[in-house]
């Protein structure tokens, strides 16, 4: 559903050059899979995800969604995907529930079928009780909610999430990954960016463990923590961050 291969990004910078973002990172993603990707801030998790949602170009390699290429078929991409992060806009005056139909409109669902759908979707996602309620008046956990709602309105079968619960309560983030662990079961394909291990452990069938662009690691957590004798995911991931620091001052020093 996802397969993503050699895929490298770079930006310009005017005082040192070129910055490689992403670099050679090769995975794939089946339906009815959470794959995780792991890493810092800074690592490339988002700019990974900003190519496979076509928001950015890769400067090379390749990146397919629902069987179609994210650079040379974007559109057939975007109407297959729901993305969402942890800072998606909110419209300040448009009530939930207006919010909601306009991205189902511009979808181009048919209203009689929309209307279900938003139907459905409030009543899963128990937002009746917010779906009047202006943007400018939501909390943080009602705007996620409607955001969840959104991506999921014209019931894409790839879901992109970008560090969801960043920012979130406990509660709210709980409800998150609810939501997310449901969509599984549903059999979306589904890839999720975090720097939060609790939420790697609880959800992700494999995960990879990203830095400086580079994918360290990738495997099941178990397969990850007998590989390198260590059962600490935590501490898995520290150690190949400083080996991989340690291999490139050793590069720097030739």
């Amino acid at each position: 559903m996802i397969n993503v291969e050699g895929l490298t990004k770079q930006f310009g910078d005017l005082r040192a050059g070129l910055f490689t973002a992403l670099e050679d990172v090769t995975f794939t993603v089946q339906p009815g899979e959470i794959f995780g990707l792991l890493g810092p801030n800074g690592a490339g998790k988002t700019t990974c995800l900003r190519i496979l949602s076509t928001v950015l170009k890769p400067t090379r390699g390749r990146a397919r969604v629902a069987g179609y290429d994210v650079a040379q078929s974007p559109e057939e991409v975007r109407a297959r995907i729901g993305f969402l992060s942890n800072n998606t806009g909110i419209y300040d005056r448009m009530t939930a529930w207006e919010m909601v139909q306009y991205f189902g409109r511009l979808y181009g669902i048919p209203e009689r079928s929309l209307q279900e759908r938003l139907a459905k979707l409030f009543d899963r996602l128990k937002m009746n009780a917010i779906r009047d309620v202006l943007g400018s008046k939501m909390s943080t956990g009602m705007k996620q909610k409607v955001s969840i709602a959104r991506a999921l309105v014209h019931d894409p079968p790839v879901l992109i999430f970008d560090e969801p619960t960043s920012g979130l309560d406990v509660l709210v983030a709980r409800n998150v990954l609810d939501e997310v662990k449901s969509l599984r079961d549903q059999g979306k394909c589904i890839i999720y960016s975090t720097h939060i291990m609790s939420e790697v452990e609880k959800l992700c069938h494999r995960i990879a463990i990203i830095y400086r662009g580079k994918i360290l690691a990738l495997g099941t957590v178990e397969e990850l923590r007998e590989r390198h004798q260590q059962q600490d995911l935590e501490e898995l991931f520290f150690k190949l961050i400083d080996q991989h620091e340690a291999q490139l001052a050793t590069n720097a020093v030739r």
